[in-house]
């Protein structure tokens, strides 16, 4: 599960950064007065791991994706299976084989190691594209509501919080909790 956390980190990381690089880049630079006048100078944060724990869509898809893990896992167990009986069998009876058929049951090895190999890189590939796919509905889920819960908040910025990005934290701007709420009532689970 590691990956999918890093993932998720990853593109908030990318998100703080843009907000950062075009929040410094502007020609107008309103004045703080201005900022705290119209509440614009307000920062609040949620925990991602909460969100993550407590998301029941997001516990939706962390599931599906676990279960299509464990079903790759299976369909290469198989495979290494079928290898394993092969080369085992190849062993055993080797000897009292000619060498056409020796040679003909390394063939079938070597085609049984790489059908291996290139299951294994195909499954791969398709498990980390759907966990991507599936992520960003997840974080475009959280952009879509946050842009609403901030229609009556003001907040300038909404970070999620990162123990390798945020040194410091006021927990009086948390909204982690109203975010899990929200987005949970949200969610309507497929039945």
């Amino acid at each position: 599960m590691k990956p999918i956390f890093w993932i998720v980190n990853g593109v908030l990381a990318v998100a703080v950064i843009v907000l950062f690089v075009l929040h410094f880049n502007t020609n107008t630079t309103p004045t703080k007065a201005s900022l705290m006048a119209s509440g614009g100078g307000k920062v609040a944060y949620f925990e991602i791991d909460s969100i993550q724990n407590s998301y029941e869509f997001f516990k939706e898809v962390k599931s599906a994706l676990q279960l299509k893990d464990m079903e790759n896992t299976k369909q290469l167990t198989n495979l290494k299976n079928d290898y394993i009986a092969k080369y085992q069998d190849l062993q055993k009876y080797g000897q009292g084989l000619s060498q056409a058929e020796v040679a003909n049951r390394q063939q079938e090895l070597v085609k049984a190691e790489k059908n291996y190999t290139s299951k294994e890189q195909q499954l791969a590939a398709e498990m980390q594209e759907e966990s991507y796919k599936r992520l960003q509905e997840v974080k475009k889920k959280i952009e879509n509501y946050l842009a609403d819960y901030n229609k009556g908040k003001q907040f300038a910025y909404i970070l999620s919080s990162n123990p390798d990005l945020m040194y410091y934290k006021d927990t009086a701007y948390d909204i982690t909790a109203d975010i899990i709420k929200g987005l949970n009532s949200e969610y309507k689970p497929k039945k």
